[in-house]
């Protein structure tokens, strides 16, 4: 009930708010320390004709009583986009690369990559490792496992992404300079989380951001 009640009271939050932009938020619950939530406001395509739209994905995670972790998830289609407003996402040649540099499609080659066995992979997913949809395994979320030894924080399982395209978006959040509804932000010019200004951002590959994004979880 608290997590449903923390993932609503998030989503309003949104829907209040005069505008929206492409972003990841997520922390743990003042109240609750073992609710973990993410709010993740995106584009995606409708399943009917493509037309891309904006929706706000408000999540709450939680253990239950047999140990087993659940989630609450909200999800809100806000406003579709104009075709100018849909050119200036991420283009399909990036996804691509993103996706091929993060996507490991077996459990084994994930182990590997993690330099650990599959039972020990198996841990990690009943321990919280998100997997994408598809059972994929991607790097991001496994180095957050790799550098607490498989235990991480429930802060850092709650920057876990569920997509390549979720990461994608985190990828967006730190260039645009956001790091949450309160960021604090004492230079305008430069990003809070990386102290880099969005022309020094702009210049970093994927793969240098993504290690820039691996820092904050230390």
């Amino acid at each position: 009930m608290e997590a449903f009640e923390l993932a609503r009271e998030n989503l309003e939050e949104v829907l209040v708010g005069n505008s929206v932009e492409e972003t990841i938020y997520y922390g743990t619950s003042d109240k609750y320390a073992d609710i973990s939530w993410q709010t993740v406001i995106e584009a995606f395509p409708e399943p009917v004709n493509g037309q891309m739209w904006v929706r706000a994905v408000c999540s709450a995670e939680y253990m239950d009583s047999r140990g087993e972790r659940q989630k609450v998830e909200l999800v809100h289609w806000i406003a579709a986009l104009t075709d100018q407003q849909a050119g200036q996402l991420m283009d399909d040649e990036d996804l691509e690369r993103l996706e091929a540099e993060q996507a490991i499609s077996t459990a084994e080659d994930a182990a590997q990559y993690a330099g650990i066995d599959v039972e020990t992979l198996q841990q990690w997913v009943e321990n919280g490792l998100v997997t994408a949809e598809d059972g994929r395994f991607i790097r991001y979320n496994i180095d957050l496992f790799k550098e607490s030894q498989g235990d991480p924080s429930a802060e850092a399982k709650a920057k876990q992404v569920e997509s390549v395209q979720e990461l994608a978006m985190a990828l967006r959040t730190i260039q645009k300079g956001l790091s949450g509804p309160d960021n604090g932000l004492q230079d305008p010019g430069r990003n809070p989380l990386t102290g880099l200004s969005p022309e020094e951002l702009e210049k970093m590959d994927i793969g240098e951001v993504i290690e820039l994004l691996r820092k904050q979880q230390k």
